[in-house]
């Protein structure tokens, strides 16, 4: 899981302080969404404590996809790139019903098209055209 962590780190990039992200929603460390109201505006945070949040933040992405993931037998390099959609998308991961089904059909070429064919791929390109083809190539 390193290298999968290490992947979205890099996907997600670092900043100590709180930004808004392409969508305009307040942000910190490595794609942290600052829901909780603790997070001041130019206060620079340790790399260290914003580690500790990307840790956790991981586990909910990671016990996320276990749960959509369910019964489907997927390889795994198509289940780390499930992992990092429910990092960056949280629930909304669900809403890809074609992708799903092309996963319980082991059809991994359409679920990657069906990655490109939404909004997600609009909004983050370069990381779903990576993704998609991990996907494919599964």
């Amino acid at each position: 899981m390193d290298a999968l962590k290490d992947r979205i780190k890099k996907h997600e990039g670092f900043v100590n302080e709180v930004y808004n992200d392409s969508l305009g929603k307040r942000t910190v460390g490595y794609g942290h969404l600052c829901v909780e109201d603790h997070w001041e505006n130019n206060k620079k945070y340790t790399e260290e404590f914003l580690s500790g949040i990307f840790d956790e933040d991981f586990a909910n992405a990671n016990g996320l996809a276990i749960k959509m993931i369910g019964d489907i037998p997927l390889k795994q390099n198509s289940k780390e790139v499930i992992i990092e959609m429910c990092f960056q998308l949280g629930n909304r991961v669900s809403k890809f019903a074609k992708m799903w089904q092309a996963l319980k059909n082991e059809d991994y070429q359409t679920a990657s098209l069906e990655m490109l064919d939404s909004n997600w791929h609009k909004q983050t390109p370069k990381r779903c055209e990576s993704l998609a083809e991990i996907m494919r190539e599964d």
